[in-house]
This record gives structure tokens, sequence and C-alpha cells, in this order.
């Protein structure tokens, strides 16, 4: 295509027609739009299935339609009657297909038998399931340690997958779980069990119904979680003020159109979300919430220097908050010029900000990766919370705190043991429930596994879903990495391209996807559960035909591996496949919060899971909710780059036609790109200035010194409304040029929203 970049329709709305026409088209591209329409009517549905998309939550009033264009995305990209089959790794070499790109590989359709790579044709070959589970089995025993294995898990496994996932790996002898939270939202688990003593949000979908303020951060809810667009026009209509912090301007936190909305439809009509919506540079959101504390902290004073009465919630604060003391005078040593060069805000701006604040008597703040994938990610979340206790707005209606997560169960794998940190109750349980000593020293999380396989400390890979090499950062150290490995395993519906750097012993399992139905030996229909964000716990049954008669469920492929490991003394791995109530019984007796879980979650809309912060129960170090006291960085990425010369901060990103890793189209029509995604996305007078320089297309390089080259080629300029001096772009094409080596302090997060980059012509 000799022009694949448009300039963006700003005044289009997001949703709307195009939504439509984008649903339309994908599912015509299954090739099987009939069964994916018919799927689309049981989506999020009390007698359907689970999205496998993002995880936002399922009013309990419901509708008959729960679904947005990316959940259609997502269950077309699933229900395609594309196929893998073994015919097809006997026609492409694996050297040959890592030329392919994401889009191409999982083009081609799912997985039908599982795989073995046979190094010599360099090509996978059709193995039975038998066989495979006994080398895997055979291989994981001959290692020197358990330790030596690493059990990666994506958020899409159900949390009977993970449940069996995770005890299988401790009766094997390690906690080495690195997972996909690792990458997104670590830093909110470890601030929240900080600041309220518990790694979740507080707040609920009807909460959104009663907010007076919703302060939505670093996150694009438009393409990430669509259906929150939903729920934040609601707000706004009913006059709720909506403040975006975002330093990229996205089409769907500025107006929407409700593509489910007959009469908007007709008329092409939108309405508009953001009340106000500011642009910080990257990494400026601490500063901009240490900003409104100056301000409240201020008003404050000055109402009671006049008699009147506080604006802070005081009975709240000394009844169940501990250090505010201490926080005042971290705010009151902050002057307003590190705020405002950090926030890349004005004062004004963070005063209305404030405004909107003190004029709520319900406020929500909700974020995503914009906030958590930077090095002071931690501090930033506590500095969030830090504002909403002084007006008391968590633990009441319409008020709290609401990390979103991107993926429809990385929470829910997290509360049912996927974690490299587990805690001593859940290894007790764990102990008296099976009889068997659990591990208890700390296991891997994502960026140690990379280095322990890069270092040859680790020398088995187990793939629960995901992408792993295409997810993680410095894409060509972990390529390296898992090559290195003695095994590599798959378990997944696609081919993608951590399958094309295969250890010694390589093997693909393909698996059912959860719109398909999974029947165990006496023809009884299973269910698997999930976690949405808001801690609701419900069923999801597949309705479609597999795609292939030897495809198992995860629940099978684990229980498969386990057996042929450790054997089935202690757990029968048969019979919990062959029953998921099974499971969910041994979940209820060893997990906190799940009793009579195979009744509730049978229930429409299933089970809240007891979320005693949001009762204003705190189980923190000191029993109450806790400020935090921390400095602003001492340099953010941003002011660093301003101290060097042709020095730019890249944010990578999805586009509107991409679910993390997976790629279902080569456009993004909200930004007004099509066809093409080695784009790079830069302020107006900045890319002006780039393009008399290095002219149309240029190559980005990473500036961290550690001695790696990190290149990204030819990426085409594109004007759009951002701070000058920040770049963007995609991942996983940009994840090259994120180093394992900076990360987020406590988290481990990789710093995918603040890399240092220069620009070089072609």
């Amino acid at each position: 295509m000799d022009n694949p970049v448009a300039s963006p329709k700003r005044s289009s709305a997001a949703g709307g027609w195009g939504a439509l026409k984008s649903c339309g088209r994908h599912l015509v591209g299954s090739r099987a739009p009939l069964t994916g329409a018919r799927a689309l009517l049981k989506a999020n549905q009390p007698d359907g299935f689970d999205c496998p998309g993002c995880a936002w939550g399922d009013p309990e009033h419901g509708s008959s339609f729960e679904f947005c264009e990316n959940g259609v995305k997502a269950v077309s990209w699933e229900a395609t009657d594309k196929r893998t089959p073994p015919s097809f790794f006997a026609r492409h070499t694996v050297t040959e297909l890592r030329d392919w790109s994401d889009y191409a590989l999982e083009g081609e359709g799912r997985l039908t038998q599982p795989m073995r790579y046979d190094a010599g044709l360099d090509r996978y070959i059709a193995v039975p399931w038998d066989e495979a589970f006994a080398e895997i089995g055979a291989t994981l025993r001959s290692l020197d340690h358990p330790d030596q294995a690493e059990f990666y898990t994506s958020g899409r496994a159900s949390n009977e997958a993970a449940y069996l996932y995770q005890l299988f790996a401790r009766l094997y002898g390690t906690n080495n779980f690195p997972d996909c939270s690792n990458m997104c939202h670590e830093a909110s688990g470890i601030a929240l069990t900080q600041a309220i003593g518990i790694g979740k949000g507080t707040v609920s979908l009807e909460d959104f119904e009663k907010a007076d303020a919703v302060f939505v951060v670093g996150q694009n809810p438009g393409t990430n979680h669509p259906r929150m667009l939903g729920d934040l026009r609601r707000a706004a209509e009913r006059g709720a003020r909506v403040v975006v912090l975002n330093p990229v301007r996205e089409r769907g936190l500025e107006r929407f159109a409700d593509p489910q909305n007959t009469v908007e439809m007709l008329r092409g009509a939108s309405r508009p979300i953001a009340s106000h919506y500011l642009q910080p540079r990257l990494g400026g959101d601490m500063a901009a919430f240490r900003g409104m504390a100056k301000v409240i902290f201020a008003r404050d004073d000055a109402e009671l220097a006049a008699g009147r009465p506080s604006l802070l919630d005081r009975a709240f604060l000394a009844k169940h908050t501990a250090g505010l003391a201490a926080y005042r005078a971290a705010v009151d040593a902050t002057g307003w010029e590190a705020i405002l060069d950090q926030a890349g805000l004005t004062r004004a701006e963070i005063e209305a900000m404030a405004e909107v604040y003190l004029g709520a008597d319900k406020v929500i703040a909700t974020w995503a990766m914009g906030v958590t994938q930077h090095k002071h990610s931690v501090a930033t979340i506590r500095e969030i919370a830090n504002v909403l206790f002084l007006r008391g707005h968590v633990g009441r209606p319409g008020a709290g705190l609401c990390p979103v997560r991107g993926h429809s169960n990385v929470q829910g794998d997290r509360t049912v043991g996927i974690n490299e940190k587990p805690p001593a109750a859940l290894l007790d349980a764990l102990e008296r429930e099976f009889g068997f000593a659990a591990p208890r020293r700390h296991g891997h999380n994502v960026l140690a596994a990379i280095r322990a396989m890069l270092d040859g400390s680790a020398r088995a890979f187990i793939g629960l879903g995901g992408n792993f090499a295409r997810a993680t950062p410095d894409s060509a150290l972990v390529a390296k990495a898992l090559a290195g490995c003695e095994l590599t395993v798959h378990i997944a519906t696609k081919l993608n391209h951590s399958h094309l750097v295969p250890g010694r012993i390589a093997y693909i399992l393909p698996c059912l996807g959860r719109t398909e139905i999974d029947r165990n030996s006496a023809g009884k229909v299973q269910i698997v559960t999930v976690e949405d964000s808001m801690s609701m716990v419900h069923g999801s049954g597949g309705i479609n035909k597999p795609a292939s008669p030897h495809l198992r469920s995860e629940v099978a492929i684990i229980a498969g591996i386990a057996a042929a490991t450790v054997g089935s003394d202690k757990v029968d791995w048969a019979a919990l496949a062959d029953d998921h109530d099974r499971i969910r019984e041994l979940i209820a007796r060893t997990i906190p919060g799940f009793t009579g879980y195979n009744t509730r979650v049978r229930r429409p809309r299933g089970f809240l899971l007891r979320n005693l912060a949001a009762e204003r129960v705190f189980e923190t170090e000191t029993g109450k909710a806790t400020f935090s006291d921390d400095a602003l960085p001492e340099a953010t990425e941003h002011q660093q780059a301003k101290r060097a010369d042709d020095t730019f901060v890249l944010q990578t990103f999805r586009s509107h036609d991409q679910y993390n890793t997976t790629i279902y189209g080569l456009d993004d029509r909200y930004r007004g790109v099509y066809g093409e995604r080695r784009v790079l996305f830069a302020h107006p007078d900045d890319l002006a200035a780039i393009r008399d320089r290095l002219g149309e297309r240029v190559d980005i390089r990473g500036t961290h010194a550690d001695g790696v080259v990190r290149v990204a080629e030819d990426f085409r300029l594109v004007p759009f409304d951002m701070p000058r001096g920040s770049l963007a772009g995609y991942y996983p094409e940009l994840n090259v040029l994120v180093p394992l080596s900076t990360f987020g302090a406590q988290s481990d997060t990789p710093t995918s929203k603040s890399v240092l980059v220069t620009l070089h012509a072609r």
C-alpha cells in the first residue's frame, strides 16, 4: 500500500457505525460468521461464556447484548473455521515461519493436533497426546532441581486451570510462576496491598452509577476495554464529571456513540465523556496528584482559618487511616516548580482537577498500564490512594479505587494461587489438603525467569497460554532465553512467535477455546469460572463445536502433564480433569471466599468475593488505610530526555485492531492508521523537525547504556495530539527497545511507557 497512513477524523466519535462495520468485517473474515454471531448472543450471559477479552465487569441487570467491538473480534478470532493442521507444518519450516508477522501466523487459524519440534527437519510433527505427556514429564523429572522449570500463566486461563497449574508446580517443588500480571498490574497489587490491605480495587459496576466524579488515569478504554465507555458515558449523562489524564488524546475518551442504541445510531449522534481532558507528560501522573493534594490542603487550611468546617473527612482520617502527618509533610515539602515540570500541566489545570474532586461527594479513581509501566508506578498508585483517602472515598457507595485489568482472568489467576511470592496461609492450606511439604522459597516473576533462562539456571519453560516471546521486553534476549532451554511447552489455540523459538525438546499443545463445548467422559458439559476487575466470579460454558476432535481443555492438558510428572498418588488428576466441580470443591476448601463455590457460581452473574477494604476493614501493617510519604521521582524520563540531545520518551500501546499480542487486523481507525503497524506517533511540531532532519521513515534506537544494541527499524512518522518530546507506537513491534534491565521499583514491571530513544535516518 503506497499510503497506508491516513489522518484521523477528530470530529467523529468512538463506537457508532465504525464499530458496527468493524464487527461485520471480522465476523465475515473469520469465515464462520453465523457461528460467531450465534456465539456473541451468549457472550457474558449467565448461560453462556465469558468473553475471552478484557476483565470489565458484567452488570447484574444485564441485557441481550453484553459485548463490544473488541469482544466481537476476540470471539470471531477464536470461532474461525481456519485451521493450522499438521499439513501446514509439513509445508513450512520453523526458520521460514519466523519471518512471518504476528498477524499472518495467527491468521492461519486454530491449531488442531499436538505437535513436537523435529530439529533435523526444522518442522513441527504431529504426536499422540500420551507420547507428549510422557516426554514432557520425563524431561521435567530429569532436571537437577524443580526451580529449573518456569511455569508461565496467561491471564485468559480459567480459575480451574490456574488452580490446577499452581498445585502441580508446587507438588513438583517450585514457586516459579512468571505471570502476565507481572507485566501489567503488578504495581497495582503491591501498592493497594500496602495502602488498603488487598491488591484489588474496591468498587463495583454499580458504584459507577452513583459516582459524582471519575478520574480516568493512564488508560484507553475505547480500545482496551470498550464496555467501560458505556458506564463512563452514563455517568457523564447524569452529571458526573469525568476527568481524564492521558498523554495521548484518545477518541474514545472524548465522545462515544453506543452501537447498541438504535435511535442514536439512526440520528448519527454521540455523547461527550470527558468533562476535563488533561495531557500530562509520560510518568507525570504522580506529580499531578501531588499537585492536587497541595491544592486540597491549602483550601482546607483556608476553610479552617475562616472558622468553617474542614473539607477533609476528619472522622474517616482519624478512625481508619495512618500516616497522614507524614504525608502532609511530604506534600508541603514538594514545590510547585517540580510538580509542574514533571506533570507537564499548568497550575490552573491541576487546580481544576482539585476543584472537581472537592466538589464531588463520591469519587472513583480508575487506572491501567499508563500508570503501572513506569519506574515509580507503585509510588504513583499510592499517591492516587492518598488523595482519595483525604475525603474518605474508599469503602462507601459510589467511591473507591479501580485498577482495570486488561485480560479476562488475570485477577482470578492470582486469587487462586498464581503467585511467585505465595502467602503462607495459601501454602498452609495446600499442605493440609494434599499432605505434602509445599516449597516456601519465593520463585521467579517474568524478569527473573528470563534472566534465569539466559544464565542457564532455568532449563524448562511451560506456557499456559499467551505469547511470552512477544509480550515480554527485550525481544531478542527473550528469544535467546527460550531457545536455550532443554524443554519448551506451549498450551495454545493458535500459532505464535513463541512457538518458533523452540528448546531442545519443544511441544505445542492445542487447547479448547473459551467459546467451545467441553464435555467430560459422561457427556456432561463442563464450565469454568473467571473473576473480573470488580471481584465478581462467574461461570463460563462454551457453545461452539470444538475446532478439532483432538483438542483438550487447558485443565485436561495440565492434568496430563502433572500425572506424567509427579504421579497421581496425592492428586487424582484424571478425576479432576473429568469433573471441574471437583476442582472447585478443592478451591473452596483451600482459598478464602469460595465457600459454596459450585452452587454460587451457577447463579445468574455469579457471586462477589468479599473485599474487606470495601467494608473499611484494612488488613495492612497498621490495621488502617495507610498513607505513603514518597517524594516525587528525582527525575522522570521526560526530564532526563530534555537534558540529552535529540532524545525522546517512547511509550508502547495497542492498536484498535489488537488485543495484547494478538493482532486482529492492520488498522487503528481511532488514530487514523490503516494497513500498517510500523508507525511512530509524535507531536506535529516534533514531527516536522524530525522529518526535516531525517526524512519520512526512521529507525528507532534505545539509549539504555548496558552494552545491548536495541534498534527497531523502518517506522513511518505520524502526527498526533500528544506532549512535545513524547513518542508512541505499537507493541510487540517496539518491545525490542524495552530494556530487561529497567523496571518498576518494587514491581519489576517493564518500563514500557517510559523508554528513552533516539531517531535515525533510514
